[in-house]
């Protein structure tokens, strides 16, 4: 009761933004700012880039305020602006790494090392440890809870799919997940 009230709290905030009330942006930025860094950091791997990202996001939250309609929760249009800036981050540092240019100017008579991008045997070793610990921790999980994570997280089915498939709400499908990742949480935060 307490989560459906804070959404609606939210569009309601959302709504006063759209009628010119910086203060209740002010509000969804304080509640919200944390959770779309921490969402970006795991899509991006940067802590800096992640934190530039959410002032994008929000930037854009804003600059949507005039055509804001709560046809969704507002948290489900928030991480979507928050997905699309983070794929274009992903997109456009692909294209600069493939790109890097060997500027005379930036050389200035100095030779220029390439790193070495591939990772070493110590690193895949670890990175091994940590896919094996992922995984037991997966298949620690209630077999109903597994099934949703997987859905989820490898197969990139949406919460109106998985409740097709394990015959369910779509709702039932949120608590599963939410069980399910707080689980994988407590059993993994010594990876954090």
């Amino acid at each position: 009761m307490e989560a459906v009230v804070a959404l609606e709290r939210d569009a309601q905030l959302m709504l006063r933004v759209r009628e010119g009330d910086d203060t209740s942006f002010a509000l969804l930025l304080e509640r919200h700012r944390g959770p779309v860094v921490h969402f970006l950091y795991r899509m991006v791997q940067n802590q800096a880039v992640s934190e530039e990202l959410a002032q994008e996001v929000f930037l854009r939250v804003y600059r949507s305020r005039k055509t804001y309609e709560p046809t969704a929760k507002f948290t489900t249009w928030l991480f979507r602006i928050a997905t699309h800036v983070a794929l274009n981050s992903i997109r456009d540092r692909k294209k600069e790494k493939g790109h890097e240019s060997l500027d005379e100017d930036a050389l200035d008579g100095v030779e220029r090392q390439v790193a070495d991008r591939q990772p070493t045997v110590e690193q895949e070793m670890v990175h091994e440890v940590r896919l094996r610990e992922v995984r037991q921790a997966i298949e620690a999980l209630p077999a109903k809870q597994r099934a949703a994570v997987l859905m989820h997280k490898y197969e990139g089915l949406d919460y109106t799919q998985i409740a097709g498939v394990l015959s369910c709400s779509e709702s039932a499908i949120k608590s599963l997940l939410f069980r399910a990742y707080e689980s994988l949480r407590d059993r993994l935060s010594h990876m954090a």
